[in-house]
């Protein structure tokens, strides 16, 4: 198993839920941790909790689906860190509704964070993982892009985008010695998924947590360089 001290990793989305148990993971594994966002407060309060495990830890608040800000924002971040070994692209928002009854707006919005903002931010991130010949990049998927349903017609579309791009820059990018790995979870009670009330907060025993996510990307991180994760989907046990 990979010794991961003193790496340093950039998650987006990284002040709550899915992002935040990542970013509580890695410093538990003595890996410096920048998180993005776009509520500074939110950030503020992670990166505190991150600091107690003695690692690094920086925020920076921008918007993944505006390019501008994302170049801004990774060009500090990393000017501040000095080095980034790994992404986990974990920003993401979902809404639902029948294709005709959600407004266009609301569409094109999952889409471009979903979808474009992942694109943004590894665009950024890449040449620097390029000139090292090593890195992980862990881009965040759902069911929803194996399989899609009624009423999820926009977030189904943005996530099967995500796997489609995924895998594509899998194959370019594995002659530099960087593993990209695509994520595929069911329904974890995040905030996200909680707030959308596809998820119950007390359900501990029969819903996947957000720490069981966090678990499995350490994992796929530990492997042998000769090795990667190139997809997993997370399920509960329970039906």
């Amino acid at each position: 198993m990979k010794d991961l001290k003193n790496k340093k990793a950039i998650i987006t989305g990284g002040g709550r839920g899915l992002g935040k148990a990542t970013a509580i993971a890695f410093a538990k594994e003595g890996i410096d941790v920048a998180i993005t966002g776009r509520n500074e407060a939110v950030l503020k309060e992670t990166v505190a909790e991150l600091k107690e495990f003695g690692v690094k830890a920086i925020y920076s608040v921008f918007d993944v689906g505006n390019y501008d800000d994302v170049k801004e924002g990774i060009k500090n971040i990393i000017n501040t860190l000095g080095n980034v070994n790994i992404l986990v692209n974990n920003a993401g928002i979902a809404a639902f509704g029948t294709l005709n009854d959600m407004e266009v707006s609301q569409w094109s919005q999952i889409i471009q964070t979903n979808l474009m903002g992942m694109y943004y931010v590894t665009k950024e991130v890449l040449p620097y993982l390029i000139d090292n010949n090593e890195g992980d990049i862990f881009n965040i998927a759902s069911t929803a892009g194996l399989s899609g349903n009624a009423t999820t017609s926009a977030y189904s579309a943005s996530k099967f985008a995500v796997i489609g791009m995924s895998e594509s820059l899998m194959k370019e990018v594995r002659k530099n010695n960087i593993r990209v790995c695509t994520l595929t979870p069911s329904t974890i009670a995040s905030d996200m998924s909680i707030e959308l009330g596809i998820a119950n907060k007390d359900s501990e025993d029969s819903v996947l947590q957000p720490e069981d996510f966090a678990e499995l990307i350490v994992t796929g991180l530990k492997l042998p360089r000769r090795a990667m994760l190139k997809g997993a989907s997370l399920w509960s046990t329970n039906p």
